[in-house]
């Protein structure tokens, strides 16, 4: 399963801009009026399609910048395409996505995928059933007494509940919650239960864990 983390703006120039000899890297900005830009092309060089964020422009340098020669100080070539990479869905933050239905046709997640995406999210593991093979996420919270246990469950499930995706919770003794995740209906694990693991890991614990001892 590939996942494709950006697309890119590709920015070329057809008019070289001149720099210093003495930099050899130097890029060197110009003053030239928004009118005169007709010599500048913006090369769209989308991966997937449609960028979400529209193509980028430059701008005029302000009078303040021209006058500090701010150009000089700038290390560059130029005549390097420059490209500004622009993220797409896949590369955003797993918290803020949204589960959504899944066919049961669908494959599980590959534990070669799994354990990239595992990257994406604090303090969880790979768990493997011994019986059936099926991955699970699992996470580990000790907190400082049964009752935090409790709230800790609480704040969990309102997560929970507006996913429509629930994990498996045990609150086990001494005062530790355990929490596993995966998608039944494909016998496995989908994007779903990372994104799930990861507004999880956004609930605030602070409060609820014990506190360490700070010695003078």
């Amino acid at each position: 399963m590939a996942l494709n983390l950006s697309s890119s703006l590709c920015f070329q120039f057809r008019t070289p801009i001149s720099a210093p000899k003495h930099q050899e890297f130097g890029f060197n900005f110009n003053s030239t009026p928004l009118a005169h830009r007709n010599d500048r092309k913006v090369v769209s060089c989308g991966l997937g399609g449609d960028d979400m964020l529209g193509d980028f422009g430059a701008r005029d340098p302000f009078p303040a910048e021209i006058e500090s020669q701010f150009g000089d100080k700038v290390l560059g070539s130029g005549n390097t395409e420059h490209k500004i990479l622009i993220p797409n869905i896949s590369a955003l933050s797993l918290s803020s996505q949204e589960c959504t239905p899944l066919d049961p046709s669908q494959p599980p997640l590959t534990k070669q995928v799994a354990q990239q995406l595992l990257r994406k999210v604090i303090g969880w593991r790979l768990a493997e059933d011994d019986g059936t093979g099926i991955l699970r996420l699992q996470c580990l919270w000790k907190l400082k007494d049964y009752k935090s246990g409790i709230e800790l469950i609480n704040r969990i499930y309102n997560v929970a509940a507006t996913t429509g995706f629930y994990p498996d919770l045990h609150l086990e003794q001494p005062n530790q919650v355990r929490a596993q995740i995966y998608t039944p209906s494909i016998g496995g694990l989908s994007i779903n239960d990372f994104i799930l693991a990861a507004k999880i890991d956004d609930i605030k614990t602070s409060d609820l864990v014990p506190r360490k001892r700070v010695w003078a």
